[in-house]
């Protein structure tokens, strides 16, 4: 019997999702566990899993279509069953009856754009939504230029987001025509960032119908068409091992889990050292992944300093820096947060004796390696589920409890400052936060830093203890309603037991907003703070 398959709800805020990618198609087996297709919600690209067996019979919502949660996605059956009283009854979807694969995707350009449609294999690439903050975009560099070809995989440019600068990749063949956004230029999502298409095609005008809205269904559907209903998807996704990029695409990330085989071991066929499913079909264990590795970082360490600057003695001189998107984004969060949140600043005194020697004991145990700024982390984490009220959020008609501890690390970096979120840091041991803190910061530094990795903060810590300074505070980072300032530990005359002995201390500062945390919560949750620090060992209680 058919069962139908309607758009989930992958996330608590998700209405409607847009389907990325299948990965498979009309005619398919598929059996329970299958990835059947790539769903954009309002966070996350995620993959989407069959928990049916049988043939896919229907595709209710073609590629890069967007549909509300719930509407018909397909149909999975018998092969042959009859399935037309099914799709009938689930038209809500707000795409056309479709039983053939999807090159017939071709014959409805003119119902959907009758006014706008491309000339034949013609692709208009936008301006991609990278985060879910993300409302405008700078190219910081263009890969490739006007007249070169282009294969699906291949990075076309470099986008600078509010967040990070990411790699943007092309999902379609072609030569690159036409170029909407020089490098340096900022615009809005969906904007027209490129055009693909066969060379030599006369794209004149469709740039121009492109800004007054005229071209953007055409658009949809003429990338639908290029698409070749084959069964691995060319999109390309980063897994991280030890530090190192990894890049494969989706199927054949799923084969070599099915088959046991680490990515890392696997040389990469495609451009930049990129896996593709024929590289873990073809796999032996002598094969090694080094010349990939080699070939993917070459890029980075061939970047070079730009010469200083000369400054003539006794003359006036200045300098304009063009603001990055990261620079502009950050000046106006910032502001809104100060501006909007009354901040006010708790300053305590902790002891770090305990925890030097702690610390030291921990690191001696091999492959371990733990920061002072682990240590606070960890106690803040635990400190938080005994004070819940801290690890809030104002709303104009309620203050939402996370019962959940999602722990932010400012990082900074060259363009400004990012924060990389800690998921469930109350359930993570303390080399575990150390691991994982050392490759968030490695990656923020490199830019590479996906916009899942640093969204969903309950909590902020800030450390500017490296740098030498012994106190400060910091701006909240909103929605969360407190952030916590850590400085050096300095060595400071200290009463102990009557008598004036040298101690080590640290001052950690706690800035709260008051719509949602009154200054004697803020007090006891520095109390319990302190008492985590000061006996490590409690931690483990």
């Amino acid at each position: 019997m058919a069962t139908i398959v309607t758009m989930p709800r992958l996330s608590d805020t998700m209405t409607e999702g847009t389907v990325a990618a299948w990965l498979k198609k009309v005619g398919d087996k598929i059996s329970e566990g299958d990835i059947l297709a790539e769903i954009e919600t309002d966070k996350a690209t995620m993959e989407f899993e069959s928990f049916n067996e049988g043939t896919l019979l229907y595709i209710g919502i073609p590629e890069g279509e967007t549909a509300p949660v719930d509407s018909l996605l397909a149909i999975i059956g018998n092969e042959g069953e009859d399935v037309s009283a099914l799709i009938a009854g689930g038209s809500a979807a707000p795409v056309a009856a479709e039983s053939a694969p999807a090159e017939a995707k071709t014959e409805e350009a003119p119902k959907t754009a009758p006014a706008a449609a491309l000339p034949k294999g013609v692709i208009v690439v936008t301006m991609p939504r990278l985060s879910d903050t993300m409302t405008e975009g700078t190219v910081a560099t263009w890969l490739k230029k006007v007249g070169d070809n282009v294969v699906e995989g291949d990075i076309l440019a470099e986008i600078e987001t509010d967040k990070a600068t990411m790699e943007f990749e092309s999902f379609n063949e072609g030569t690159l025509l036409y170029i909407g956004i020089q490098e340096g230029n900022t615009a809005p999502v969906d904007s027209l960032l490129a055009i693909i298409g066969p060379a030599g095609t006369d794209i004149s005008g469709i740039a121009e119908n492109y800004k007054t809205g005229g071209v953007a269904q055409a658009a949809t559907v003429a990338k639908e068409e290029t698409k070749a209903p084959a069964t691995e998807s060319n999109e390309v996704i980063e897994t991280v091992s030890d530090g190192k990029r990894i890049l494969a695409s989706p199927l054949a990330k799923k084969i070599a889990s099915d088959k046991g085989i680490q990515l890392a071991q696997v040389k990469g066929s495609g451009e930049n050292g990129r896996i593709v499913k024929s590289d873990i079909e073809n796999f032996t264990p002598s094969t090694t992944a080094a010349p990939s590795t080699t070939t993917s970082k070459a890029p980075e360490t061939a970047k070079t300093e730009a010469p200083k600057v000369f400054v003539p003695a006794g003359e006036i001189f200045t300098e304009e820096i063009k603001n990055s998107q990261m620079r502009k984004i950050i000046a106006k969060r910032l502001a809104e947060s100060l501006f909007t949140a009354p901040h006010y600043n708790l300053v305590i005194e902790v002891t770090m004796d305990e925890a030097m020697q702690s610390r030291a004991i921990i690191n001696s145990v091999p492959d371990t390696k733990v920061s002072f700024n682990d240590m606070v982390i960890k106690a803040c984490a635990l400190t938080l589920k005994k004070h819940p009220k801290i690890n809030s959020q104002w709303k104009e008609d309620a203050i939402i409890i996370n019962h959940h501890v999602n722990v932010g690390v400012a990082v900074a970096v060259e363009d400004g400052l990012v924060v990389p979120v800690l998921r469930f840091t109350d359930a993570m041991s303390l080399s575990q936060i150390g691991a994982s803190v050392r490759d968030l910061a490695g990656r923020a530094k490199n830019k590479k830093l996906l916009p899942t990795e640093m969204e969903g903060s309950t909590f902020t810590v800030s450390n500017l203890g490296m740098f030498g300074i012994t106190e400060f505070n910091s701006i909240i980072n909103q929605p969360n309603s407190a952030i916590l300032s850590v400085g050096a530990i300095v060595e400071k005359p200290v009463v102990k037991n009557g008598q004036i002995v040298v101690g080590n201390i640290m001052m950690l500062s706690l800035a709260c907003d008051h719509r949602t945390i009154d200054g004697a919560t803020g007090a006891q949750f520095l109390q319990t703070l302190k008492q985590y620090i000061e006996n490590p060992v409690t931690m483990l209680a």
